[in-house]
């Protein structure tokens, strides 16, 4: 077994890996057929999540580089984890769409698809033949979705673009990290998740529309906006007050206290006041109540400027007790508190195993793997993990057979290199 990164050019060698399972009856989004052009990571996270409520997310990749994602992180015996994930509820097909016998391919896909989401450089599929125009006349109701770090348009449209340029450059760094320190990047993908969240919203948004025009159009999505939208209203501060949000630590402006609070037994958790009820329980609590009667203690604002006072008589309560004392306190005083969890914690909680949100998926590589459950839960139309990451190439027989091409056909594309 092995626990390193791996390339994703050299899958390990293995035995035929049986197809995947019959759809989901219950999904709402069953016949829904998309088409994931897209790598690393927004385009794919967005389609996964499309897959998860039942619609066939058909993933497309180079037949001599698969999608990067298939060799981030930790491997099991030479096999990428990240990507079972992030390949879920998705048939895995080749096609190299720069050449002649896959570009006609994907446009025959395309003709009976309902949505593609991409993530080139603008400009790209169109020097394949592959643009908005060539696309919707094969099909006017396709709804075409652009994930691009900038944008189809303006003087950044051409630059490479991940997650970790939106991250900085929409002011989120520039207020994350203590306050002489310098400006902090999250250690995951937070950018690409989010516009993951902003693309698939997107597309049902335009899925919407057709219902009504009868028509498909172009989603632009360019990684910069969403993590904008998500900041707070820093754009509007500015622009009223000449506000420009400091660094804080784990403080806030807006209220106290805020933090994180070590225990007694070496843990952390984190305590929250946004309310003025729970801000006056939690000073009960740590024996300070005199504090509620000072003047500032009246609104958050006044409470932030008082954050050095705040925070003294709470942590040093919180360093005196357990992290299971302090909980059990916190949780009878129906005062705002959680443990600050790593994964291990996660998987452990009796709340996160009430909802359900890690669970386990038969992989056939694998075995058993457990992965976070889908994203939200519906009464009457649930989502479902179907399959996990499927091998690189492992459906495109059985896709293009459903496009009419019978077995010598797919051997003369696989000759040609475009398959």
């Amino acid at each position: 077994m092995t626990t390193t990164p791996h390339s994703p050019t050299a899958p390990p060698a293995a035995g035929p890996v049986p197809a995947p399972p019959a759809q989901a009856p219950q999904g709402p989004l069953r016949g829904l057929r998309v088409l994931d052009l897209a790598t690393l990571f927004a385009g794919p996270l967005a389609a996964m999540m499309l897959g998860d409520f039942g619609a066939d997310v058909v993933k497309v990749e180079h037949p001599r580089k698969p999608d990067p994602s298939r060799g981030h992180g930790p491997a099991k015996d030479g096999i990428g984890l990240w990507w079972k994930v992030l390949g879920r509820n998705k048939r895995a097909i080749t096609l190299d769409l720069s050449s002649p016998g896959g570009r006609d391919t994907l446009l025959a896909l395309a003709a009976d698809a309902d949505v593609i989401v991409e993530n080139f450089r603008p400009g790209t599929l169109e020097r394949w033949g592959l643009g908005w125009e060539e696309l919707s006349t094969v099909n006017p109701r396709l709804v075409l979705a652009r994930v691009t770090g900038f944008g189809q348009f303006g003087p950044y449209a051409h630059r490479p673009g991940f997650g970790t340029l939106a991250e900085a450059m929409s002011g989120f760094a520039a207020i994350t990290g203590e306050p002489e320190g310098p400006p902090t990047l999250p250690p995951f993908g937070l950018a690409d998740s989010i516009a993951a969240l902003a693309t698939a919203y997107a597309v049902m948004t335009a899925l919407t529309a057709r219902t009504t025009t009868g028509r498909g159009q172009v989603v632009d999505m360019a990684i910069i906006e969403p993590m904008l939208a998500v900041i707070g209203p820093h754009p509007l501060w500015y622009d009223q007050l000449g506000y420009v949000q400091p660094r804080t630590g784990n403080r806030s402006r807006n209220n106290a206290p805020r933090n994180t609070y070590r225990t007694s037994d070496g843990s952390w958790v984190a305590v929250s006041t946004s309310a003025q009820s729970i801000a006056e329980r939690v000073l009960r609590l740590v024996g300070r109540p005199e504090l509620i009667d000072e003047p500032w203690f009246a609104d958050g604002a006044g409470r932030a400027e008082h954050a050095d006072v705040l925070d003294e008589a709470v942590g040093s309560w919180i360093a005196r007790r357990t992290r299971d004392d302090v909980m059990a306190a916190f949780e009878k005083a129906e005062a705002a508190i959680a443990p600050v969890y790593d994964v291990r914690d996660v998987v452990t909680d009796p709340q996160y195993q009430a909802l359900g949100t890690v669970t386990e998926v038969r992989d056939p590589e694998l075995g058993p793997i457990k992965m976070q459950n889908v994203l939200f839960r519906l009464s009457e139309t649930p989502g479902a993990i179907r399959w996990p990451g499927r091998p690189h190439g492992a459906d495109t027989a059985a896709v293009l057979a459903e496009l009419g091409l019978t077995p010598a056909e797919i051997d003369a594309l696989r000759d040609q290199g475009a398959v």
